[in-house]
């Protein structure tokens, strides 16, 4: 009997309450580095292209052999895939609007194909003026919230983060981190927060898809319980 009560008692499970924040934190931490790499991924796609076409040029003693691009921009890109990919389906929590509009793989492929293609036309297509392109690509952008978001808060995100990495992309150029040819708009060019507007809507859908997973784990591990 002695031995016994001597013996400490083990606990066989943790509780739901522990085991649900430990999942979210994991999950939290996987869907980050996903959303990280998918960023690095499309900085190097996307940026080829511009430097392709001469949209932006890179001091000699910043680039590296990877792509044509400057060291930084895949990390930086990828960084702010993350927060942005995070950072929606926690807004539509916070918001009690939860985004319902297309949830599946297929549209959100779609979604970053259009991405993709935006970003083409920036580079490749030649209009009259930048206004002309300014205009074309603002439609776009708008298109592709319209038809795969359609939400208050991925929209006002979209504004956001268009704002927020245009004034990023201002104070780099203007401190000689790299230029952008023709620039129309003080230091960039006039298209630019389209590009942001679309890329921030993209990796939105994209962290939402993800995290639905998340909430799928959460509800199967509750109702076990």
């Amino acid at each position: 009997m002695a031995e016994n009560d001597a013996m400490p008692t083990v606990p066989k499970n943790r509780g739901p309450y522990i085991s649900s924040v430990t999942s979210r934190g994991m999950n939290l931490v996987i869907r980050g580095i996903v959303l990280f790499f998918i960023g690095v991924f499309l900085a190097l796609v996307l940026n080829l292209l511009q430097i392709q076409r001469n949209v932006t040029l890179f001091p000699p003693d910043v680039i590296t052999s990877i792509f044509s691009s400057a060291w930084w921009v895949p990390p930086c890109c990828g960084t702010a895939s993350a927060v942005i990919g995070l950072l929606y389906p926690c807004m539509d929590r916070h918001l009690g609007e939860p985004h319902k509009f297309k949830r599946e793989w297929s549209s959100v492929m779609r979604c970053v194909a259009v991405f993709v293609g935006i970003n083409h036309a920036s580079a490749k297509v030649d209009f009259a003026n930048n206004i002309q392109l300014s205009l074309t690509l603002a439609a776009l952008s708008i298109g592709l919230w319209w038809t795969f978001d359609r939400s208050r808060s991925g929209f006002g995100l979209g504004v956001g983060i268009a704002f927020l990495a245009t004034l990023v992309s201002q104070l780099l150029v203007y401190n000689g981190v790299y230029q952008y040819t023709s620039p129309d708009f003080l230091y960039v060019r006039s298209w630019l927060p389209c590009i942001f507007f679309a890329g921030g809507i993209t990796m939105g859908n994209i962290g939402r898809q993800l995290a639905m997973y998340e909430c799928k784990v959460i509800a199967e591990k509750s109702h076990e319980d």
